[in-house]
């Protein structure tokens, strides 16, 4: 199966970065181009020897090449100077998050504007996640008036540094508390909440405005 994965990427980044051909990366690397084109354009992460060989190559080390330096803040470096900042229907947006993964929840806490990280999923056109009954968050997202629920919003984002491209989806709309007789349904959402301790009150948000924005090069 073909298809540019990140290491791929990243070998391209760097290649672009210094201005080198195939030729030359597999000149300086003892490899055929061939191979470096096949490394650049191909799924998979070659033995380290030969990872090892191709940092060198690029003027980089091992750990960024695989990935690495994850403390790192994404998007530090220059974006492209022919980038084109696009706005995006809902539709696109859903399909954007639709897999589901870790998103941000922004909302008016309980010691001012409060903004966490939750692992979601969409379900039935909705996002969910899970928290722990009677903890910060749910008591946060409570107004204590019966029928009445907290509007928040929803962000994630995606960036792709080795190719200088990027989007980011905001939903906002009411966190609704799903009861208990309606838990048990909730399991095929299939969302596992990354923190530890018991988190079985799922949230669930129903969108009520979307909006979203990708960056990328002409």
């Amino acid at each position: 199966m073909t298809g540019n994965g990140d290491f791929g990427r990243r070998i391209t980044f760097h290649r672009t970065k210094l201005d080198l051909t195939l030729e030359e990366v597999a000149d300086r690397a003892d490899m055929s181009p061939g191979y470096v084109q096949y490394l650049e354009t191909h799924l998979g992460t070659p033995d380290m020897g030969t990872v090892t060989r191709l940092a060198k190559a690029l003027e980089t080390t091992v750990e960024d090449l695989l990935g690495g330096g994850q403390d790192h803040p994404p998007g530090a470096g220059p974006g492209p100077a022919d980038s084109v900042l696009e706005g995006l229907e809902p539709e696109e947006c859903l399909r954007l998050i639709g897999p589901g993964g870790i998103g941000r929840v922004a909302f008016t806490g309980s010691h001012g504007p409060t903004v966490l990280p939750v692992n979601y999923r969409l379900h039935d056109g909705a996002i969910v996640f899970r928290t722990a009954h009677g903890g910060p968050m749910d008591r946060d997202l409570r107004t204590g008036l019966e029928g009445v629920d907290i509007m928040i919003g929803f962000q994630v984002d995606r960036i792709d540094e080795a190719r200088h491209e990027g989007w980011s989806v905001l939903v906002q709309g009411a966190a609704h508390h799903v009861p208990e007789s309606e838990a048990a349904g909730m399991g095929e959402a299939d969302v596992t909440p990354w923190a530890g301790g018991r988190r079985h009150l799922y949230i669930r948000v129903v969108p009520h405005h979307i909006t979203g924005r990708r960056i990328h090069a002409l």
